[in-house]
Order: C-alpha cells, then sequence, then structure tokens
C-alpha cells in the first residue's frame, strides 16, 4: 500500500481489526521512510459495476462518492455514523447482488431514497430535492405534501 505522505510504496501493518459494520478491515499502517500513519479499510468487492448516467454516459461505480452524498443528506441529524456505515454497505450489497454488472443512476438514487426514507425523513428530503432537481419552494412543498399521510375529515 502506497504512503499518502510521501509515495513510499514498503509499508507496514501494525494492526488489524474488523471495521464497525463487520463487512471490511480496517488495518492501521506505518511508513518506515517518512514515519506517517495512516488507515485503510479493505472490503469484499463481489463485482465491478458501471454506472448508466441518464445522459447515456457510463462511469465506473464509486462507492466514495455513494457515501459522501449520504453523508451530505445526513449531516447533522441524529443518525450514528455506524448506522450510517450499514446503511452504505447494504446499498451496495443490494447493488452487487442484482445480477447485472450496468446499473442506471436512476436506480441507484431510488434505492438510496428508500433507505433514507427509513431512518431519517429530513435526510431522506434533503437528497430527493437534489436528486430529484427541486427548483422552487413549491418543489418541497408537493413532495412533503406526498410524505403526509391524508387527513380525515372531522364530523
Amino acid at each position: 500500500m502506497r504512503c499518502p505522505f510521501c509515495g513510499n510504496v514498503d509499508t507496514q501493518v501494525k494492526d488489524s481489526r474488523p471495521a464497525e459494520d463487520h463487512v471490511a478491515i480496517r488495518r492501521r499502517r506505518f511508513c518506515p521512510a517518512c514515519s506517517g500513519r495512516f488507515t485503510t479499510y479493505e472490503r469484499v468487492q463481489l463485482r465491478d459495476l458501471v454506472v448508466i448516467k441518464t445522459n447515456g454516459k457510463r462511469e465506473n461505480f464509486d462507492r466514495d462518492k455513494l457515501e459522501r452524498s449520504i453523508r451530505i443528506a445526513l449531516q447533522k441529524r441524529p443518525v450514528e455514523p455506524e448506522r450510517m456505515d450499514q446503511m452504505i454497505s447494504g446499498i451496495v450489497r443490494r447493488l452487487e447482488s442484482m445480477g447485472d454488472t450496468d446499473i442506471s443512476s436512476k436506480l441507484i438514487g431510488e434505492i438510496v431514497m428508500e433507505a433514507l426514507a427509513r431512518i431519517d425523513t429530513v435526510a431522506y428530503v434533503r437528497f430527493a430535492s437534489v436528486y430529484k432537481n427541486f427548483q422552487a419552494a413549491d418543489d418541497f412543498e408537493d413532495f412533503v405534501a406526498e410524505l403526509r399521510p391524508p387527513s380525515t375529515p372531522e364530523g
């Protein structure tokens, strides 16, 4: 593993243990060249996924990009980091087990929205506002109105 500080390729593993979600190995590493310390994570990857964007462009699936967008949606929300990591791992496992290596960005967005809706409605609305490209306050109002249960007439 290359040292992120000096680029040395001869780094040493000082400690290995399962990550919090038990689907990755957390390794503490040491670089003898610059004495830098850093952490790496090793995960199982079932298959290489390709994302088909709405414009037809194809790009390799990037777990870090998925994680960043979910973390932004969950920013300052009362969701534990372990719960967030479990959700992300679950989404990736679901995508990898679908049987097809080509997955539309629309499907990924729908799966993320489904997962966010189960753990935090504010994060769900935040993510939806970007995913569905809300342009005005009315877009938010319409979307949130769909979340509310229908009111029963009193009488």
